[in-house]
């Protein structure tokens, strides 16, 4: 197996009932998906509520996640939220000292809405210098806009050396196709984050999925990466489904995912810094326990 391979899930991060940052509980969420299957894990993403953590409390998240893992699996974290590069870099510099394996830089941190591929580039060629001999990816986190790699900068990641993860959440086949080709034979490991195209990108050459779903069944997922070849038919089967299933992520995500672990048998709180949990409804419960049902006999179907 690959280091940067397989299914990895986005991670949740556990609060207590007062909001503070819970620790052990983040500690049993990172057993837990590791004895799911995880090949790795992605820490203080947005999944994580990541712009609303303070530094400490993002240092301390990787930290706890990356002594939880004990080197069974490669621990991944992001993290730099401010809007100043002087700031990001502040924010990077303490992320790299918890013993992740690569620090994952936000898309739409490292330059605006409108400026171009010069800012992006400059802007990520100044974090290089002033934090080398450190592994660093790219994350096209969707808040607070969307801002996908151009090809020039996918480009510039690659000849870097220092890139060596890429979460794409382009949902285009043709634009992850393009992807595949721009980075063949470099060190730079591509991931999707969308379940819809997930099979046809695999195919294409990408090394696997990272997701917010891979927080509910990440091992249904990894079936996928280890049989979509000898088994294509299942795995197109199984790969609609999860698309189907993949709606509850409108429904009070992240706290259903938590709500979800809890009913797994993880001691853990479902509270949250950005949702309200009064609002999380009965109804919102019974989806999580329909799906619960879905995975437990698509289950029995796969092992």
């Amino acid at each position: 197996m690959k280091k940067y391979g397989g299914a990895w899930p986005t991670m949740v991060t556990a609060f207590d009932n007062a909001g503070k940052l819970d620790l052990e509980g983040n500690a049993r969420i990172t057993k837990y998906l590791i004895e799911m299957g995880s090949d790795g894990l992605f820490v203080v993403c947005q999944s994580s509520e990541m712009f609303f953590l303070s530094l400490k409390e993002k240092a301390d998240l990787a930290k706890t996640v990356v002594e939880a893992a004990n080197g069974r699996v490669p621990v991944i974290a992001s993290g730099h939220t401010s809007d100043k590069l002087e700031n990001q870099i502040e924010e990077i510099r303490e992320i790299s000292k918890t013993g992740i394996d690569a620090v994952i830089l936000v898309s739409n941190r490292l330059a605006k809405k409108n400026d171009g591929s010069e800012v992006f580039i400059s802007n990520l060629q100044t974090i290089f210098d002033e934090i080398p001999n450190v592994d660093f990816g790219i994350y096209e986190c969707p808040y607070p806009y969307r801002r996908l790699l151009t090809d020039e900068e996918l480009k510039y990641c690659v000849d870097s050396g220092r890139i060596v993860f890429l979460k794409d959440v382009s949902c285009n086949i043709e634009i992850e196709k393009k992807r595949v080709r721009i980075a063949k034979g470099s060190s730079l490991h591509l991931f999707n984050a969308n379940t819809e195209t997930l099979l046809d990108s695999l195919i294409a050459g990408y090394d696997g999925y990272n997701g917010v779903m891979g927080n509910f069944h990440i091992d249904i997922y990894k079936w996928i990466f280890e049989n979509y070849k000898n088994q294509p038919l299942e795995a197109k089967r199984l790969q609609k489904e999860l698309t189907e299933v993949g709606t509850i992520e409108n429904f009070h995500y992240p706290m259903n995912a938590k709500y979800h672990m809890r009913n797994k048998g993880v001691e853990i709180e479902i509270d949250s810094r950005v949702l309200d949990k009064e609002k999380f409804t009965a109804e919102f419960k019974e989806k999580v326990h329909k799906l619960i049902e879905w995975e437990d006999e698509t289950r029995k179907g796969l092992y």
